[in-house]
C-alpha cells in the first residue's frame, strides 16, 4: 500500500497531467476563438455601412466619405445607393422612393417611403416610413433627406450595442457537468474522510512507527483513493465526443462553429425561426396567373400555377388541373403577359458565377416578372424548351427578356406614381405602336374597357359581369391567398406616336392578373412537423405584417393543428401592451411573432430563457445577429449575411431548415453517448476505489501495483470510453420530449447504478486476489486469517515462506479481472436502458475494436518478457483465465437487471428531486 501511495505522491511520473494541460490549452484556444468571432461579427457590420454620400456642403452637392456626415446634413439618395446614415425624408425628387430594408427588418418586399411622419403609437422600424435607415438600399426613385443619426445612434448602431451587451450563455451540458463535478468531489471527499476515520484505531500499529506516522500513512491512503476516483480522462473524452459530433453534423450540412453547441441542440425546447430567407426563399416569385379564357363558351376565367420558388428561370406553367403546358407562349394571354413583364420593367436578372446563383438588381416584384417571362418562353419554336436548357446559365438568365427587348423598341416611359399606382411604356415594332401597362389591380382594372381572350386571342368588351368576376378573383388572390397582385394591360397606339401622357392610360385592354409571394421552402413543412413530434415548439419570428406571415405559416402546413391564429399570433406592439402575467401565458402558446425589430427578437429569446426554455434562434440578416448571439444556440443560414454567421453557433450550409432536425437528433445522440461514457468511466473508477478501500479495510496486501493501476486507468478507461462516442442513435431519439434544463447529467437512480456496478468491479478484483492465495491450485492455499496478518509474517513462525506475498500471480489475476470486467462493462454502455439482446455489440464496431485492441495490449504485457517485468505481471494459466472470466462476466447480468428496472420505471423513485421550474416572471412570483 505504501508503494501505491508513494506512486501517487510522485505524480510527476504520471503522463496524465500533460493531457490535462493540453485540454486546458485547447479550452483557452476555444475561448480566444470565440472572442475573436464576436469581434469579427462586430467588424463585419461595417460591410453594411456606406462608403460615400452625396452631401450638400457650401451650397452645392459633393461626394464625401460617409464617415464625415453629421446630424443636420442634407443628403441625396437614388437607385442603387446604400443609405449612409439614419435620415428623415424632406423632399421627393421622383414619383416614388422604395427601399429594400430586409437586412434590418426582415420584410420580404421593398418599402415605399413618404414625406409624412407616421401616426402609429409605439412605432417600430417598419412603421417609420419617412425614415431611411443606415445600410439599407434604394431600389427605386430619388429623394433628399436630412441626417438624424450617425454611428452608434443609428438602427445598425443599436444592433452593434446589443451584440456588445450580450454575454455568451453557458451550455446545459457544461452546467450539468459542473454540478456533477461538485457532487462527485463531495462524494470523494466523504469517502476519503471515512477511510481516514475508520482507520483511527490502526494509527498506533507498531508497523507504522508511531501515532503521527500512522495518521500520515492512512492520510496517504485517502489521497490515493481520491486520485483513483477522479476521472481524469473525462474532459478529453467529452471533447472527443463533441468533435466526432461536429464531423457527423458537417456531413448533414450543419457546420458547427462552437463545439459545446453540438450538445445544446439535443435539449432545445423552442426554435425561434426567422421567416424571410429561412422558412421562405426571400425571393419574390410569381405563383398564380389569372386570365380570361373565353366569354363565349366554357369557363370565363382560367388560372395557371407557376412552379419554382427562386430567381432561377427554371420552372413550368401548370393549368388548373396541374398539367404542365408544353408551349405556354402559344396562348395569347400568356404570350402578352410575358411581353409586358419583359418590357414594362426596369430591373435586371443576372447569374453570379462566384455565388453560383441568380441574383437581382432592382425591385423584387419586377425581377419576379422577368423570371416569369423566362418561364413562359418564346412562341413559334417547337424545340424551345430544350433549346433554352442548352444555354449557359449566364445566357439563360435573361434570354427571353432580351428577345422581347430586341423585338420592341422602347419609345417613351411613364414612371410609377403614388396617385396612379401604375407605370406604362410605349414600344414600337414594325410600324406597330403598343403601350404596355402594369400596376395595382384596382388602378389597371378601372382603366380597362376591353379584355384579351386566351382561347383565340380576340378582344371583347369588359362588361359589368366580367368586371365583377375579375374583382372577385383579385380579392381571392389578395385576401385568401395573401398574394401580392399586379395587373397587366396593353393598348394599341396611333402609328408614329413618340410620347405618352397620363390621358393615354385609358381604354386599356386587360391581359391578366399575376399573384406573387415570397414562397416557403419546399422542405420546411416536414422539418417543422418533425420538430413538433420531438416535443420542440416552433415560433415564427418576422418583421413582415401579420396577415402575410399567417398566410405563409398556413402554406407551410405545420400549423394545421391551429383552427385559427387567435391567441397564437402577436405583433410586437400587441405583445408589449399585455400585462406581465398575460405575456408569460402568451409565450407558452405563441406560434407567430410579427412586426418585430432586432430588440424584440432579443427580448423574446430572453423571455423564453426566463421560462427555463432552451432556445435556438435561426436567422440570416443583420437584424438577427443580437438574437443569434443571445440564444442558447444561434443558427445562421449559409446564404445569410456574414454578421449573422459570425454571431451564430452553427451555420446551415444548405439553408435547409430540415438540417436543423438532423442536427437536433445528432445533438441528442451525443448527449446520450456522453452519459454513457461518463457512466462507464465513473463506474470503472468507483471499482478502483472499492478495490483499494476494501483491501485497506480487510488488511490484505496491495491488490494492484502502482504501475498496474496506472495501466488500467490509461488503457482500459481511454480507448473504450472514446469508442462509446460512436454509439448509434436510438431509434426513438426524435420521438421523445427534450430533456429538462434542470435534469442532472447523473440522476440519483443512475448514480445508484454506478455504485452497484462499481462495487461489483472492485469486489471482483479483490476476490480474484484472495482466490489465488486461498483456493488456487497453483497458490499457497493459505488460511484467510494468515492473509489478513501478512504484515506480521516476518515476526512469527509460519509454515510458508514470507516471500509468497511478493509473488506476481495474485496481482496479475486482480489486474486481469479489473481489465476484463471493465471490457464487459463497456458493452453495457452501448445503451443506457436497452438490453444487449436489442442492441448487440456489433452495432458499434469501434467499441468492439477498442476492446479487442485493449485485450491484445494486455496480453502483450502478460506474455512478452520485458513488458511483464516492467508491469510486475506474469503469464496466467488456463485455469486462472477461467476464474477471471467467471468473476468478470456477472457484471453483464447485474446491469441487465438494472436496465430492466429502468425500462419499467422502477428506478424513478431514486431520482433527485428538483424544484418545479417557474414559468412566471420573478416580480409576479414575489407577489
Amino acid at each position: 500500500m505504501e508503494q501505491t501511495i508513494q506512486f501517487y505522491a510522485n505524480a510527476v511520473l504520471d503522463p496524465r497531467p500533460s493531457v490535462i494541460l493540453m485540454i486546458l490549452a485547447a479550452n483557452a484556444a476555444v475561448g480566444v476563438i470565440t472572442e475573436t468571432n464576436a469581434e469579427k461579427a462586430l467588424e463585419e457590420l461595417r460591410a453594411y455601412q456606406a462608403d460615400i454620400a452625396t452631401v450638400l456642403r457650401n451650397g452645392c452637392f459633393s461626394i464625401l466619405p460617409a464617415t464625415d456626415l453629421v446630424p443636420g446634413d442634407i443628403v441625396e439618395v437614388s437607385v442603387g445607393c446604400k443609405i449612409p446614415a439614419d435620415m428623415r425624408m424632406i423632399e421627393m425628387l421622383s414619383n416614388q422612393l422604395r427601399v429594400d430594408q430586409a437586412i434590418l427588418t426582415g420584410e420580404s418586399c421593398s418599402v415605399e417611403k413618404e414625406l409624412d411622419s407616421t401616426v402609429a403609437t409605439n412605432a417600430v422600424y417598419q412603421d417609420k416610413t419617412n425614415i431611411l435607415f443606415s445600410g439599407t438600399v434604394v431600389v427605386a426613385g430619388r429623394a433628399k433627406a436630412v441626417v438624424v443619426g450617425v454611428g452608434a445612434n443609428t438602427a445598425m448602431g443599436n444592433i452593434r450595442d446589443s451584440m456588445l451587451r450580450t454575454e455568451d450563455e453557458v451550455t446545459p451540458l457544461k452546467k450539468k457537468l459542473d454540478e456533477f463535478g461538485t457532487f462527485l468531489a463531495k462524494v470523494i471527499a466523504g469517502i476519503c474522510m471515512l477511510v481516514w476515520i475508520v482507520n483511527i484505531g490502526h494509527f498506533r500499529d507498531p508497523s507504522h512507527g508511531g501515532l503521527l506516522r500512522g495518521a500520515i500513512h492512512y492520510f496517504k491512503i485517502a489521497v490515493a483513493l481520491a486520485v483513483a476516483a477522479i476521472p481524469e480522462g473525462l474532459p478529453a473524452v467529452v471533447t472527443t465526443c463533441l468533435a466526432l459530433g461536429t464531423k457527423r453534423m458537417a456531413r448533414l450540412n450543419a457546420i458547427v462553429r462552437s463545439l459545446p453547441s453540438v450538445e445544446t441542440l439535443g435539449c432545445t425546447t423552442v426554435i425561434c425561426s426567422d421567416k424571410t430567407g429561412t422558412l421562405t426563399t426571400n425571393m419574390m416569385s410569381v405563383s398564380k396567373i389569372c386570365v380570361f379564357h373565353s366569354v363565349h363558351h366554357g369557363p370565363v376565367t382560367a388560372e395557371y400555377s407557376i412552379s419554382g420558388t427562386t430567381y432561377s428561370p427554371e420552372g413550368v406553367v401548370l393549368d388548373s388541373a396541374g398539367i404542365q403546358l408544353d408551349f405556354p407562349a402559344q396562348l395569347p394571354c400568356l404570350l402578352h403577359i410575358a411581353m409586358c413583364s419583359a418590357l414594362c420593367n426596369e430591373s435586371i436578372l443576372q447569374y453570379n458565377p462566384d455565388k453560383g446563383d441568380y441574383e437581382k438588381i432592382g425591385e423584387a416584384t419586377e425581377v419576379a416578372l422577368r423570371v416569369l417571362a423566362e418561364k413562359v418562353g418564346l412562341p413559334g419554336f417547337n424545340s424551345m424548351p430544350s433549346a433554352l436548357n442548352m444555354l449557359s446559365k449566364h445566357e439563360r438568365a435573361s434570354y427571353c427578356n432580351r428577345y422581347w427587348e430586341n423585338q420592341f423598341k422602347k419609345v417613351a416611359l411613364l414612371d410609377f406614381s403614388r396617385d396612379r399606382k401604375m407605370m406604362s411604356v410605349l414600344c414600337s415594332r414594325k410600324q406597330l405602336e403598343i403601350m404596355f401597362s402594369k400596376g395595382a389591380p384596382e388602378s389597371i382594372i378601372s382603366r380597362c374597357t376591353n379584355i384579351l381572350c386566351n382561347d383565340d386571342g380576340s378582344t371583347v368588351p369588359l362588361t359589368a359581369n366580367l368586371r365583377t368576376e375579375l374583382e372577385a378573383r383579385f380579392r381571392s388572390f389578395a385576401e385568401t391567398e395573401t398574394l401580392r397582385c399586379l395587373a397587366l394591360a396593353l393598348k394599341r397606339m396611333p402609328m408614329g406616336q413618340q410620347t405618352l401622357s397620363f390621358n393615354d392610360e385609358q381604354d386599356l385592354t386587360f391581359i391578366g392578373l399575376v399573384g406573387m409571394l415570397d414562397p416557403p421552402r419546399e422542405e420546411v413543412r416536414n422539418a417543422m412537423i418533425s420538430c413538433m413530434t420531438a416535443g420542440i415548439r416552433v415560433i415564427v419570428v418576422t418583421g413582415d405584417n401579420k396577415s402575410t406571415a399567417e398566410s405563409v405559416c398556413r402554406k407551410i402546413g405545420a400549423f394545421d393543428h391551429l383552427v385559427d391564429f387567435s391567441g397564437h399570433s402577436y405583433t410586437a406592439s400587441e405583445f408589449e401592451e399585455l400585462p406581465a402575467l398575460q405575456q408569460a401565458l402568451a409565450l407558452q402558446r405563441m406560434a407567430l411573432f410579427t412586426r418585430v425589430e432586432p430588440s424584440h427578437k432579443r427580448m423574446l429569446v430572453e423571455a423564453l430563457q426566463h421560462q427555463n426554455e432552451v432556445v435556438a434562434m435561426t436567422g440570416d440578416g443583420v437584424n438577427d445577429a443580437p438574437a443569434l448571439k443571445k440564444a442558447d444556440i444561434g443558427i445562421a443560414m449559409g446564404s445569410g449575411t456574414a454578421v449573422a454567421k459570425s454571431a451564430s453557433d452553427m451555420v446551415l450550409a444548405d439553408d435547409n431548415f430540415a438540417s436543423i432536425v438532423a442536427a437536433i437528433a445528432e445533438g441528442r445522440a451525443i448527449y446520450n453517448n456522453t452519459k454513457q461514457f461518463i457512466r462507464y468511466m465513473i463506474s470503472s473508477n468507483i471499482g478502483e476505489v472499492v478495490c483499494i478501500f476494501v483491501a485497506a479495510m480487510l488488511g490484505i496486501p496491495d491488490t494492484l501495483a502502482p504501475v498496474q493501476l496506472l495501466w488500467v486507468n490509461l488503457v482500459t478507461d481511454g480507448l473504450p470510453a472514446t469508442a462509446i462516442g460512436f454509439n448509434k442513435q436510438d431509434s426513438d431519439v426524435m420521438k421523445v420530449k427534450p430533456r429538462k434544463v434542470n435534469e442532472a447529467v447523473v440522476t440519483g437512480w443512475l448514480f445508484f447504478r454506478y455504485l452497484v456496478i462499481g462495487a461489483y468491479v472492485g469486489l471482483a478484483t479483490v476476490a480474484g486476489f484472495i482466490w489465488w492465495f486461498v483456493y488456487s491450485d497453483n497458490g499457497p492455499k493459505l488460511p484467510y486469517g494468515e492473509l489478513m496478518n501478512f504484515d506480521t509474517c516476518s515476526s512469527r513462525e509460519t509454515t510458508y515462506p514470507c516471500s509468497i506475498f511478493d509473488d506476481r500471480h495474485p496481482s496479475t489475476v486482480s489486474m486481469t479481472v479489473l481489465v476484463v470486467v471493465e471490457m464487459f462493462n463497456a458493452l453495457n454502455n452501448l445503451s443506457e436502458n436497452q438490453s444487449l439482446l436489442v442492441i448487440p455489440p456489433w452495432s458499434n464496431l469501434w467499441l468492439v475494436a477498442s476492446i479487442v485492441l485493449t485485450m491484445v495490449l494486455h496480453l502483450l504485457i502478460l506474455y512478452v518478457q520485458p513488458l511483464s517485468i516492467l508491469f510486475s505481471v506474469t503469464p496466467l494459466s488456463w485455469a486462472e483465465w477461467t476464474v477471471v472470466l467467471y468473476l468478470s462476466f456477472p457484471v453483464i447480468i447485474i446491469d441487465e437487471v438494472l436496465k430492466f428496472f429502468s425500462r419499467n420505471s422502477c428506478g424513478t423513485r431514486f431520482n433527485f428531486r428538483f424544484r418545479r421550474p417557474d414559468v412566471l416572471p420573478k416580480e409576479l412570483r414575489d407577489k
